[in-house]
C-alpha cells in the first residue's frame, strides 16, 4: 500500500509530537517539515527529514498538518489548500469554528482538496464523544469540564501579548462546564504588570472565564504538559429519564493533539473535497488498517 505523505508545518510542541505519531503510523511517512527558518536548526530528530521554508520543495504531499497557533490557521490553510494540498489543524477557538469551516469549505472545493479543522482533543475527539452522548440521551444537559492542566491555546495567546516573555495558562474546573484560568507570566524587563493583566483578561480566550494573573520569575519551573477532561451528560433515552453518561481522560496535552492530527490526516485522504469537522467524518476513517478487519475487531 502506498503510504500517506504528511508534511508538518511548524515545529513547536504540537509539531514535535505529530512527527512522533507519523513515525509510529505504518500507513504514513513524513514528507518533510516546513519552518520559517527553512532548516533544522540543529534539532536531532529532524536530521532524517527535509526541512524547508516552502512546502513545494517537498514534492508530493498528500496532507499538511498545520502545527501553528489557532490565529494563524485560516491564512495558512488558505495558502496550502490553494496549492491543492489537503490540510488538518487543531484550531481551538470554539466560537469561530463554524465561520472557519464555511470559508475553508469554499477554498477546499475550488482546489479539489480536503480540510479537516479543529482536530485536536477539544474541539476534536471530545466533540465526537459529545455527539455520541447526545445521541444516546437526546434530551438532557452536557457539561465539559477541562483540567486541571495546561492549556496550549491559552498559553500561546498570552505569549503573544506585548511585555510577556513566557506564559503558562492552567485551566481549573469549577464544575458544570465552568472554569477558572490561572495564568502565570514571566515579564520582559520594564513591562507593565497591570497592563499585561488587563490585556490577558480582555483576550477572547479568557474574557468569558474567571481569570487570575500572577507574575512569576520562571514559567519553565512551573511547566507541565498534563491536562484532562471530564464529559458528563444527564438526560433521557426515549421516555426513560435519569440516564447518566460520563467520559474521563488524563493526558499529555500536545502528545494527544499530535495523535488526533494524524488520525485526521488519515481521514482527510478518504473524504471528498471540502471542509469537515471531526463529527462529520465516519469514525472508521480515522483508523489505520483494513476496513473489514476493523469491523471484525471493533463491532
Amino acid at each position: 500500500m502506498e503510504k500517506i505523505r504528511v508534511a508538518i508545518v511548524g515545529y513547536g510542541n504540537i509539531g514535535r509530537f505529530t512527527l512522533e505519531a507519523v513515525e509510529a503510523a505504518a500507513d504514513m511517512e513524513c514528507a518533510g517539515v516546513v519552518r520559517r527558518s527553512g532548516n533544522a536548526d540543529g534539532i536531532p530528530e529532524l536530521a532524517p527529514y527535509k526541512v524547508v521554508s516552502d512546502i513545494r520543495e517537498l514534492g508530493k504531499v498528500d496532507v499538511a498538518v498545520l502545527a501553528v497557533p489557532s490565529r494563524k490557521v485560516e491564512e495558512t490553510a488558505v495558502k496550502y489548500l490553494g496549492l491543492g494540498i489537503s490540510t488538518v489543524d487543531s484550531f481551538d477557538i470554539h466560537t469561530s469554528i463554524r465561520a472557519l469551516r464555511s470559508h475553508l469549505d469554499e477554498v477546499a472545493k475550488a482546489s479539489g482538496a480536503v480540510s479537516v479543522i479543529s482536530a485536536g482533543w477539544d474541539p476534536g475527539s471530545d466533540s465526537v464523544v459529545r455527539a455520541l452522548m447526545q445521541g444516546l440521551a437526546p434530551k438532557g444537559v452536557s457539561y465539559t469540564n477541562f483540567g486541571p492542566g495546561r492549556s496550549m491555546g491559552h498559553s500561546v495567546a498570552v505569549k503573544a501579548i506585548a511585555g510577556v516573555k513566557d506564559a503558562l495558562s492552567v485551566t481549573i474546573p469549577i464544575g458544570t462546564g465552568l472554569h477558572r484560568r490561572m495564568v502565570y507570566v514571566e515579564l520582559e524587563p520594564g513591562a507593565d504588570e497591570a497592563a499585561v493583566a488587563a490585556a490577558i483578561k480582555a483576550d477572547p480566550y479568557f474574557v468569558h472565564d474567571e481569570t487570575h494573573v500572577k507574575v512569576v520569575p520562571s514559567v519553565d519551573a512551573l511547566n507541565d504538559m498534563g491536562h484532562g477532561v471530564n464529559l458528563v451528560r444527564k438526560g433521557v433515552s426515549g421516555a426513560t429519564h435519569n440516564q447518566l453518561l460520563e467520559f474521563n481522560m488524563k493526558i499529555n496535552n500536545p502528545a494527544l493533539t499530535g495523535q488526533v492530527l494524524v488520525m485526521a490526516a488519515r481521514a482527510a485522504v478518504r473524504q471528498r473535497p471540502g471542509c469537515y469537522t471531526m463529527i462529520e467524518i465516519p469514525v472508521i476513517d480515522y483508523l489505520e488498517g483494513e476496513r473489514e478487519t476493523l469491523i471484525e475487531q471493533l463491532v
